[in-house]
């Protein structure tokens, strides 16, 4: 049965031997709440302006044939380099334009030599490994010849980068998390310009503009504006909302004491503790911009950040050659089942992400899990879709929203103070 309001009660001393344990707990993951809620707040209100800025020059650079490449080589950057390139070429807000992006990882060569070869004068380079010590030199170098090459670059927490946009908090998990907002409300805003014909006038909006087809999102992109100013500052006050927006969700999705939420997050923490003392693996999964949310789980548990141990975690959409494989001979719907046949033992634990919860693959996963006697544990969005409805997983965690970007910033919370208590 699910683990979740509607479904099912969880004894929340599974999760603790004692009371004052749970309280701790409790006390804990409300501290990591806040400590996200104060940091990002901080971030936006300092870097809403740059961040407006920003979008309008990448706007441009989009219109003059411009491309965006991510770089990363950590782990944890692989996975955000992966995220920020399927959001640009392939965007959920629907009829927006697909914009040219790609990731290079360092994984073929050097992300120097790569960045040398592949990067032109009017294309973007956003580094997402200038934050982590051990791969910041490469980024440096990599962001030195694409400025020399006269490309915009962007950088966290690197001078090297025309923009720096720094994130001031000593916890890896909270400075990943802010990046993420960050570089969706770059995907997302960049739009803004679009719909003001920046890629006719480069930079100088029409007096009128037709309706949009993301005004549900942005409404201000119905007025009629005069000036490119007006729409900065409307672009500034958005990305403000929105990070209060995150703030909101992240406290729902992980939810109160006694809330549906908090007891399913407690039961899958015990659940995936439960998995790994007893040597089994955890297998990750999902679609899109889901498939690097797992990806970055996975990232998390095998290299996570001191003074937490490596754990057990395989990525079900790593492998293309099996991906495609599957795809090609049978279809999309086997791409996970298929390999949890091949893989998983009882011991094992399944970690699903779904914005909608409705996923055709991932719910053939779930099924076939369940039919092995394995634990799963279903990250969703919108209403919970069939996962939720259906109890389709053990433990289910639902983030109550219609805007995928937010969906999936929350889960990545839910998911990164998870793996801290995991330890």
């Amino acid at each position: 049965m699910s683990e979740h309001g509607t479904h099912g009660v969880t004894d929340d001393a599974g999760f603790a031997s004692t009371s004052q344990d749970l309280s701790s707990t409790h006390i804990e993951i409300d501290a990591a709440l806040s400590l996200r809620s104060v940091a990002g707040s901080r971030f936006f209100r300092s870097n809403c302006s740059r961040l407006a800025t920003l979008c309008e020059q990448m706007a441009i650079r989009f219109a003059r044939g411009g491309r965006l490449i991510g770089i990363g080589a950590s782990p944890a950057a692989r996975s955000d380099v992966h995220h920020v390139t399927v959001e640009f070429v392939h965007p959920v807000i629907v009829g927006k334009r697909a914009l040219p992006a790609f990731g290079i990882t360092g994984t073929a060569s050097s992300i120097a030599t790569q960045v040398r070869l592949l990067a032109e004068p009017a294309d973007i380079v956003l580094a997402l490994d200038s934050d982590c010590e051990e791969f910041a030199h490469p980024a440096m170098e990599a962001l030195a010849l694409a400025k020399a090459n006269q490309c915009l670059t962007i950088a966290f927490r690197c001078d090297q980068a025309e923009y720096n946009l720094v994130a001031d908090c000593d916890d890896a998990f909270v400075r990943q998390e802010i990046c993420e907002v960050a570089y969706h409300m770059l995907w997302e805003l960049v739009h803004v310009f679009f719909d003001h014909n920046v890629s006719v006038s480069e930079g100088k909006p029409p007096a009128v503009r037709t309706q949009s087809a993301a005004s549900f999102l942005y409404p201000f992109l119905d007025r009629p504006t005069s000036n490119l100013d007006s729409v900065i500052a409307d672009v500034e006050r958005s990305i403000l909302a929105k990070s209060d927006e995150i703030n909101s969700l992240r406290l729902g999705t992980v939810g109160d004491h006694d809330s549906g939420n908090r007891r399913a997050f407690l039961g899958a923490t015990q659940a995936i503790t439960t998995s790994l003392e007893r040597g089994g693996t955890i297998y990750a999964m999902g679609n899109g911009g889901s498939a690097t949310d797992a990806m970055d789980t996975v990232a998390d548990y095998l290299f996570p950040p001191a003074p937490l141990k490596p754990r057990r975690a395989q990525d079900l959409a790593q492998d293309a050659a099996i991906i495609t494989a599957l795809t090609n001979d049978i279809g999309p719907d086997v791409i996970f089942s298929r390999q949890l046949i091949a893989h998983a033992r009882q011991k094992d634990i399944v970690v699903a992400y779904s914005t909608s919860g409705n996923s055709r693959n991932v719910i053939l996963a779930l099924s076939e899990a369940r039919s092995r006697g394995l634990s799963s544990i279903a990250f969703v969005g919108y209403d919970g879709g069939r996962i939720l409805s259906d109890g389709l997983a053990d433990h289910v965690i639902s983030t109550d929203s219609q805007n995928i970007p937010r969906i999936q910033e929350a889960q990545a919370t839910a998911h990164h103070i998870m793996r801290s208590l995991v330890g």
